[in-house]
C-alpha cells in the first residue's frame, strides 16, 4: 500500500504563484499571514497527515466502529490521534479569536483539510462537522449559547454534529416530524429519531453537541415550520441528556467513522436563531459541509493517484510498444504504456484542476469573511454559485479517479491489502450525503441561475474574466476567453426555461460548467507557471495540454444535451420502464 505524501509543491504554487494569497491578506489587514507562515502551517499539517493520521487508515477500515452498551468506539488509534490534533491547535484554525480560535484565512487552512481527507477521510469527517457546527452557532446562536459552547467546540474539547435526516425525510425536509416542546424556561424537549448522523457518538471527547432540526407545536407546515436546536449529549451540570444511539450503520465505506441512528427522547435543547428559521440556520452549516465534502473527493482522488503512480512505476509487465524502455530489467514498467498514462493523466488533470478551483473558492471565502462590505457581497455570490459545483463535480471526480486507480493495479487493485478499492468505497458516499449530486445540479440551475435571473452568474463570470485577462500568453488568453464567453452565453440561454426543462438540463449544466471553469483554471495555471519560473512549469503545461485535448471535450457533449428538450426523458410512462 502506497504511503501518502502531501502535495506541498502544488499547494505552494497555487497559493503563492497562482492565487498570490499573501497580497490578498495584506489588502484585508491580515498581513501577519505571510508566505513563510502559510508554508509553515501547511508543512506541519502535511507532517501530521502523513505521520499520524494516514497510518491509521487501512486498519480503521478493517476494524470499523463498535456499539457496546450504548457507547460507540472508533478504531484503535483514532481517539489518540484526535487528542494530538486538538493539542496542537489544528481544530481551532478557523474559529473566532473571541472564543479562542486562531481565525486563519480559509486559504491557509483548506490545504490542511484536503491533506487530512487524503490521509484518512473517516477520521477527518468528525472534525469537519464540528467546524461546520461552529459556523452555524457563530452566525445564528445567542450570546449565551456562544459563550457556553463555542470555546470548547473551537478548541475541539467537544465535537459537533448536524441532525437533519429522518427515515421518511431525506432531501425533502418538509416531511420531518421531530418535535420540540417548550419548557417555559428557555429550553425545549426534543423528541424524534434522526438517521445517518456522522460522529453521532464516539469516545474522542467528553461531550458531543448536536444541532437538530425539529418542529415547534405551532409550526406551519413545510420547511417554513422547521426550527434549529442545540442539544448536548451532556447537560451543563454534567448530567446525561435524554438521547441515545439506537444503532450504527454497516456501510459500504467510511468504516472508521460511526454513522449513528440517534434517538431523542425528550432531550433538552435550546433554540438556535429565530423560531421557524431552522433551515436557513442549518444551511450555514450545510454549505460549509458541502464544500468540505467536495474536498473529500479531491483528497481521496489525490491518494488514489499517488497509489496508482507508485504502482505504475514499479510494476513490470512485457515491453513497451515504443520499444524497450528499461533494458536492465526483464520487462518495462507499465507507466510506459499509453493506456496507463491516459489513466494517470486523467487522474492528475482532474485532481489538480479541482484543487485549483477549490483554492480559488477558499480565497473567496477569505474575502467574504475579511473584505469590505462590497467585496463580501461579491464573494458570497461567487461562493453561492460555486458551492454546488465544488460539491458535485469534485465528488464525481473522486469516484472516477478512484476507479482508474484500481484499474492501473489490475487484479491487485481489487484486493483489500493494496488500499485502492477502499478509495472507491469511501468516495461513493460523497456523491450522496449533504445533498445528492443530482440535487446539487438542480440547485445550481434552478436556484443559482434561473431563479436568480443570472445575477450570481454575472458576478462569477467577472471573477473568471479577470483570471482570463491576467493570462500573459496571447493564444492561451484567447482560448480561455473563448471558453468563458461560450459558457456564459450558454448559461444565459437557459434563463427563462420552465421547471421541467430546467430539471432535465440540470446534470448537463453542472458538468458543462465544471469542465469549462476548470479548463480556464488550467490555462491560467499553465501560464502562471511559465511566467513565474516555478519548477512545476513543465508539468503544469503538459497536464494542461492533456486536459484541454482529452478531458475538456466532454463539455461539448454536455452542451449538446443542453440544447435538447425534455421529451426523450419524459415520454415514457412509469409502467413502461
Amino acid at each position: 500500500m502506497a504511503a501518502y505524501s502531501a502535495p506541498l509543491d502544488d499547494f505552494k504554487f497555487l497559493l503563492h504563484d497562482w492565487l498570490k494569497v499573501t497580497d490578498n491578506y495584506q489588502a484585508m489587514n491580515k498581513g501577519d499571514f505571510d508566505a513563510d507562515l502559510v508554508n509553515e502551517i501547511i508543512t506541519q499539517g502535511a507532517k501530521f497527515a502523513e505521520e499520524v493520521v494516514a497510518p491509521l487508515n487501512l486498519n480503521g477500515d478493517n476494524q470499523g466502529c463498535r456499539l457496546e452498551d450504548g457507547k460507540v468506539s472508533t478504531p484503535d488509534g483514532f481517539a489518540k490521534a484526535y487528542a494530538e490534533y486538538i493539542e496542537n491547535g489544528w481544530n481551532s484554525m478557523l474559529g473566532s479569536e473571541i472564543y479562542g480560535g486562531q481565525e486563519l484565512p480559509y486559504s491557509a487552512a483548506i490545504p490542511v483539510h484536503e491533506m487530512l481527507m487524503s490521509a484518512n477521510v473517516s477520521w477527518r469527517l468528525i472534525c469537519g462537522l464540528t467546524e461546520s457546527a461552529v459556523l452555524a452557532l457563530e452566525k445564528h446562536g445567542s450570546d449565551e449559547l456562544k459563550d457556553a459552547y463555542l470555546p470548547n467546540l473551537i478548541s475541539g474539547e467537544w465535537t459537533g454534529t448536524m441532525c437533519l435526516t429522518e427515515p421518511q425525510a431525506g432531501t425533502d425536509l418538509s416531511l420531518l416530524t421531530t418535535k420540540a416542546d417548550n419548557n417555559d424556561d428557555g429550553s425545549y424537549n426534543i423528541t424524534g429519531t434522526k438517521i445517518f448522523i456522522s460522529g453521532g457518538d464516539h469516545e474522542w471527547t467528553d461531550n458531543i453537541i448536536h444541532l437538530v432540526l425539529a418542529r415547534l407545536p405551532d409550526a406551519p407546515a413545510g420547511v417554513k415550520g422547521i426550527s434549529l436546536f442545540l442539544v448536548p449529549k451532556f447537560m451543563p451540570d454534567g448530567s446525561a441528556n435524554d438521547l441515545s444511539v439506537g444503532s450504527i450503520e454497516h456501510k459500504m465505506g467510511l468504516h472508521g467513522c460511526p454513522t449513528c441512528v440517534m434517538n431523542f427522547d425528550g432531550a433538552k435543547g435550546w433554540l438556535v436563531g429565530a423560531p421557524h428559521s431552522g433551515l436557513a440556520c442549518m444551511f450555514t452549516m450545510m454549505n460549509d459541509a458541502r464544500f468540505q465534502v467536495g474536498l473529500q473527493g479531491v483528497g481521496i482522488g489525490e491518494a488514489s493517484y499517488q497509489g496508482a503512480l507508485e504502482y505504475a512505476k514499479d510494476r513490470l509487465q512485457s515491453r513497451a510498444p515504443q520499444g524497450i524502455q528499461e533494458p536492465e530489467k526483464k520487462a518495462d514498467a507499465i507507466i510506459h504504456l499509453p493506456d496507463v498514462r491516459r489513466m494517470l493523466l486523467t487522474q492528475k488533470s482532474l485532481v489538480e484542476g479541482s484543487r485549483a478551483l477549490g483554492l480559488l473558492y477558499a480565497k473567496q471565502m477569505d474575502i467574504a469573511r475579511f473584505g469590505t462590505p462590497e467585496e463580501q457581497a461579491n464573494a458570497e455570490a461567487i461562493i453561492a454559485f460555486l458551492t454546488p459545483i465544488t460539491k458535485s463535480f469534485f465528488t464525481d471526480m473522486g469516484q472516477e479517479v478512484s476507479q482508474h486507480g484500481v484499474q492501473v493495479y489490475g487484479g491487485h487493485g481489487y484486493i483489500q491489502e493494496w488500499g485502492m478499492e477502499q478509495h472507491i468505497r469511501d468516495s461513493r458516499i460523497t456523491q450522496l450525503y449533504e445533498g445528492t449530486n443530482g440535487i446539487q445540479a438542480l440547485d445550481l440551475i434552478s436556484r443559482k441561475l434561473v431563479r436568480d435571473g443570472g445575477k450570481l452568474l454575472s458576478v462569477t463570470n467577472e471573477l473568471f474574466a479577470q483570471m482570463v485577462s491576467d493570462i500573459a500568453d496571447g493564444s492561451s488568453r484567447d482560448q480561455a476567453s473563448g471558453i468563458l464567453n461560450d459558457w456564459h452565453a450558454t448559461a444565459e440561454s437557459l434563463l427563462g426555461t420552465d421547471a421541467v426543462a430546467t430539471a432535465a438540463k440540470a446534470y448537463d449544466f453542472m458538468q458543462y460548467s465544471a469542465y469549462s471553469l476548470i479548463a480556464i483554471c488550467w490555462l491560467s495555471m499553465a501560464d502562471r507557471a511559465q511566467t513565474s519560473g516555478n519548477a512545476l512549469a513543465q508539468s503544469k503545461t503538459k497536464v494542461c495540454d492533456f486536459y484541454l485535448k482529452r478531458i475538456f471535450p466532454r463539455a461539448s457533449a454536455h452542451k449538446i444535451s443542453l440544447a435538447l428538450d425534455e421529451h426523450d426523458l419524459m415520454q415514457m410512462t412509469a409502467d413502461e420502464f
